[in-house]
């Protein structure tokens, strides 16, 4: 491939339906930006996914390449912020979604997206954390916030065998929490034990259909990524003074509930959003997950693939069969 020319994949819109390729692009057609970056690698998010497969609640016009978070080498910059040479992680913001995302060989963004990876962190590393990673440390602070503790109970995590929920069972684990963990795939125990999960649920003992409006007490705290009807019964199920934060919405996006839990017992709900995130927040979280709060199982949880193997990747992870984090090798 020519200096001026690169390989990304590319969501199409053609006759009603969403068809993906890899697609030769110029590097002139990129958005203006005042970094240019040789990705070497990306990952696969579940909002990478939606717009793969043409959500335009995630992405509004296509065709369009996503991917919203990349590790990569500055290869030309504008301004004084960073210099040839540097490599910087790129997550969140409007990378992927309406912004040509990380599902290619360059992206062309901001200089305020990017950030060094820490010191004591590999490049791989820092995408392997990612926004999965980041996600998980600020429902962890969030949690804390409202007076959590390791030793003060157990922590369920849902959607355990998913990018956010590996991370977060490890990142929990390393902080010292007992950690719960719910997943529907049976065959997953031992790699969630591998993470750091004390206890492993089923996805139906997480999905009361009951109708009660509060449940036994159980939970200290709550990191849910899959919404829906397990998280109404997290929040039924979380103890007095405990706290419950919502970062994803893989089951449904819907949440059916009651009053109860916060009126009488007194549960906090969080919402969090990576995406707007603070900066000065931002590198706390990351130096939290460079040092505190660092997984010790990124290994474990990374599985690498090609740019040319991303299409079947994709339809996996939307029909729930992917486990921990995947990696998109671009060098």
């Amino acid at each position: 491939m020519g200096p001026d020319r690169f390989e990304a994949l590319v969501v199409r819109e053609e006759n009603g339906a969403f068809v993906r390729r890899i697609e030769t692009r110029r590097i002139d057609d990129l958005p203006e930006g005042d970094l240019l970056i040789k990705v070497r690698y990306a990952a696969l998010n579940y909002k990478d996914a939606l717009s793969a497969a043409g959500h335009k609640g995630v992405t509004r016009r296509y065709p369009h390449t996503p991917g919203i978070e990349a590790g990569g080498v500055i290869v030309a910059s504008r301004g004084d912020a960073f210099k040839v040479g540097e490599e910087v992680i790129v997550a969140g913001f409007d990378l992927g979604m309406n912004v040509s995302g990380a599902f290619a060989e360059y992206i062309r963004v901001p200089a305020g997206w990017a950030l060094r990876p820490p010191a004591t962190m590999t490049l791989r590393e820092g995408v392997i954390c990612g926004v999965a990673g980041f996600t998980a440390a600020l429902s962890l602070y969030k949690l804390e916030s409202a007076g959590l503790e390791p030793g003060g109970g157990c922590v369920l995590v849902t959607g355990a065998t998913g990018g956010v929920g590996s991370l977060a069972i490890s990142i929990l684990a390393r902080a010292g929490y007992e950690v719960a963990a719910v997943t529907g795939k049976a065959d997953r125990g031992d790699y969630l034990r591998q993470l750091g999960a004390a206890r492993i649920l089923g996805r139906a003992e997480a999905d009361d259909a009951s109708g009660r409006a509060l449940l036994q007490p159980q939970w200290a705290g709550v990191i849910d990524s899959v919404g829906g009807n397990i998280l109404a019964t997290a929040l039924k199920s979380t103890q007095y003074g405990g706290s419950v934060a919502a970062c994803g919405l893989v089951q449904s996006a819907d949440l059916h509930t009651t009053v109860y839990p916060f009126i009488l017992r007194a549960v906090t709900l969080f919402g969090i959003d990576s995406v707007h995130c603070p900066e000065d927040l931002r590198r706390l979280l990351w130096t939290r997950l460079a040092d505190a709060w660092r997984p010790a199982t990124l290994e474990a949880i990374a599985v690498e693939c090609r740019l040319d193997a991303l299409d079947e990747k994709i339809d996996l992870m939307l029909e729930g069969r992917l486990t921990g984090r995947t990696i998109v090798v671009l060098d």
